[in-house]
């Protein structure tokens, strides 16, 4: 089992930068895909990347393309998502999650089994 910290959240203005973490603990770090996902007010959860074991692979929703970027150190049991141009709609909480690792790298947050508390990212307009 592997618990997650996620920490970076913020209110940012629209076009603005945030950088989110997510500390690992418990199991070997390298042994999970992780992922990133994000919930609004009122809305189903979302996938918004997602990274393989290795780093080698990753994932984006269309909507976030070309704005943020995932990593992650293994080293360092963290994974990452850079968010760039952020826009109002971006506002939501965003959660951490992992899951063993595959052969194929999984978008959907249905198929996270390890899951974080979340932080709150606000973007303002």
């Amino acid at each position: 089992q592997v618990q997650l910290a996620e920490s970076g959240g913020g209110l940012v203005q629209a076009g603005g930068s945030l950088r989110l973490s997510c500390a690992a603990s418990g199991r070997t770090f390298s042994a999970y895909d992780m992922g990133w996902f994000r919930q609004a007010p009122g809305k189903e959860r979302e996938s918004v990347a997602v990274i393989s074991w290795s780093g080698s692979s990753t994932l984006y929703a269309d909507s976030v393309k070309e704005r943020f970027t995932i990593s992650r150190d293994n080293a360092k049991n963290t994974v990452f998502l850079q968010m760039n141009s952020l826009k109002p709609e971006d506002t939501a909480v965003y959660y951490c999650a992992a899951t063993v690792r595959n052969k194929v790298l999984a978008l959907p947050w249905s198929q996270y089994t390890y899951w974080g508390q979340g932080t709150q990212v606000a973007v303002s307009s």
